[in-house]
């Protein structure tokens, strides 16, 4: 199979692991090596970006400028369909590679390249959500996962690898997180934090400022909706890229976005990671809140339970496939009339709707109020009680009878003997 390969597109992030994977390629596979790096928000990482990978020894680089494509058609979708995965975790880094993996493909095929390569561990959820996407794109393509292949087994072998062969990295084996980061997160694993008893050090955190040192005032933020897409902030209307620039910064500032938990891979390793995401968590709070206002409660509870599998499927990697491609269908069905402001109060690392507005709004002060009224008679709650009850009911004068049972839980059969 080595011989065989003749141009490689690697996807490229500069980091350590992608970094080494040029010099190894052209060692192993003897091969043209084409970096492709997907722009989705990771500005500190891009300067210099080229000049590395060329140092490294590929023939050429790609920079792609990713930012909107993601917000549109990654972020918004997952946001309109409350993804989040075990609860907690607000899926950036499984958005981001279905998008890079698929612009890949594009430029393999472009550049008439015969194989893709990528920088994931054989332990982590990222090589599957690589290469579910390069087969549901181009499954010709030969795929090379150089984790899976290479005698590297840790981060502290990738680092003397790089040393060895004079590839700078910023990794060291006292600071030796690893870090994946785009407009709608950051996240950090391994290191320290592969002991899930301790605390996360202040200074790993670079988006979002620890609440101990946020503002003592809160801050109160409107976020604007049309059809379940942001499309303002205090009412002015801004681009995506702006809007999640904003949402970002603001948010941020006041500690919010932080989440610490151990999850499960899709490989049946359980892992713990420190999200940063501090839009993005105003957006689902803001969204929820109007979606409150606009769904009927059997849409709505239904759609909580499209929002668990949505997740496994983004998660998972599944992102082009037949099930999230339908299910996509139902969701933007129920985001026609999710109109509307919410305003949500900031305060060291707490976000707290405080109110909400939709032009298309099912709620009725008129007869939710505690107050008089002149529309609702209080009265036909007996009848309804009565029949939503009757079940209970029923059972309960079985008990109160003495019998614990009815008649008919346990038939008598001899009365049906055959002549």
């Amino acid at each position: 199979m080595h011989s065989e390969v003749k141009k490689v597109v690697l996807a490229y992030s500069g980091g350590l692991d992608t970094s080494i994977i040029i010099p190894w390629l052209k060692e192993n596979y003897h091969c043209e090596v084409i970096a492709v790096t997907g722009h989705v928000g990771q500005d500190s990482e891009l300067p210099g970006l080229e000049e590395k990978a060329l140092q490294s020894g590929a023939s050429k680089i790609y920079i792609e400028d990713l930012r909107e494509e993601f917000i549109r058609d990654y972020i918004y979708p997952m946001l309109k369909a409350g993804a989040i995965y075990e609860n907690r975790y607000l899926l950036g880094s499984a958005l981001s590679r279905p998008l890079i993996a698929k612009r890949q493909v594009e430029i393999a095929e472009q550049e008439g390249a015969d194989a893709l390569a990528h920088g994931c561990t054989g332990k982590g959820n990222d090589q599957v959500r690589f290469e579910l996407t390069y087969k549901a794109m181009n499954p010709k393509l030969t795929v090379i996962s150089p984790w899976r292949e290479w005698d590297i087994k840790s981060r502290e072998d990738a680092i003397a690898y790089a040393n060895a062969h004079g590839v700078p990295v910023t990794q060291t084996k006292e600071k030796i997180y690893s870090n994946d980061a785009n407009l709608w997160h950051r996240s950090s694993e391994g290191g320290i934090l592969e002991d899930p008893w301790k605390e996360p050090p202040k200074d790993m955190f670079e988006y979002v400022t620890v609440p101990e040192n946020a503002p003592d005032t809160p801050e109160y933020i409107e976020i604007d909706f049309q059809a379940g897409v942001p499309v303002g902030i205090d009412s002015r209307q801004m681009s995506p890229i702006d809007l999640m620039t904003e949402l970002n910064k603001r948010a941020a500032a006041n500690g919010i976005g932080v989440v610490d938990m151990v999850e499960n891979r899709l490989v049946g390793i359980k892992s713990r990671g420190v999200y940063e995401t501090p839009g993005g968590t105003l957006l689902h709070i803001a969204h929820q809140e109007i979606e409150s206002l606009v769904l009927e409660a059997a849409v709505l509870h239904f759609k909580h339970t499209v929002a668990v599998r949505y997740a496994e499927l983004v998660y998972y990697g599944q992102w082009f496939s037949q099930l999230k491609k339908s299910l996509d269908h139902f969701v933007n069905a129920t985001q026609a009339h999710v109109t509307g402001t919410a305003r949500i109060k900031m305060y060291k690392g707490s976000a707290i709707a405080v109110g909400r507005k939709s032009p298309f709004s099912l709620y009725r002060e008129d007869y939710a109020t505690f107050g008089a009224d002149d529309v609702y008679n209080q009265k036909d709650a007996e009848g309804f009680i009565n029949c939503f009850g009757l079940p209970l009911k029923v059972r309960a004068m079985l008990n109160l009878d003495g019998t614990g049972s009815s008649d008919y839980d346990k038939p008598d059969y001899s009365k049906f003997k055959r002549d």
